[in-house]
């Protein structure tokens, strides 16, 4: 059977994602160990990437190169997606919940437990696949309402 290849199918391995992104292999890895982004991992643990991984990663390395973003920065605007909205928590989760009542990391870097999202795959979660795009994070910033 025939395997369909799409935005999200795994096709590039670390060294290849690197090459592609004119940067080093331990700069992919310290921005996985930040929170910016999630790998796919085959079941050897061996780190694939996707042409939506690529894209993501185009977009951090534009904000650190051309924006002077710092990765903290970064990782404090991936904090401020509304994730509870964009799931739909209700309030008892939203309490419960390490990303709504914290701030400085992307919500698919904590340990969902107690709320909607512990059935959740973060790779696959609406949170994480529709803001991997900058201007889709820049455009619901703009769309904040008071």
């Amino acid at each position: 059977m025939d395997q369909i290849i799409n935005e999200d199918t795994p096709l590039y391995s670390i060294s290849s994602a690197a090459r592609m992104l004119g940067i080093s292999v331990h700069t992919l890895r310290m921005y996985e160990k930040e929170g910016l982004f999630l790998p796919h991992k085959t079941e050897s643990g061996h780190r694939l990437f996707s042409n939506r991984d690529i894209e993501r990663l185009k977009c951090i390395r534009n904000a650190i190169n051309e924006m002077k973003f710092s990765i903290a920065a970064i990782r404090n605007i991936y904090s401020l997606i509304p994730c509870w909205d964009i799931i739909k928590c209700s309030e008892t989760e939203r309490n419960n919940c390490m990303a709504y009542n914290n701030y400085g990391k992307p919500c698919w870097s904590y340990d969902h437990k107690d709320n909607i999202c512990k059935n959740l795959t973060c790779k696959k979660c609406a949170v994480y696949v529709e803001y991997s795009d900058c201007h889709k994070i820049r455009d619901s910033i703009k769309n904040i309402r008071k």
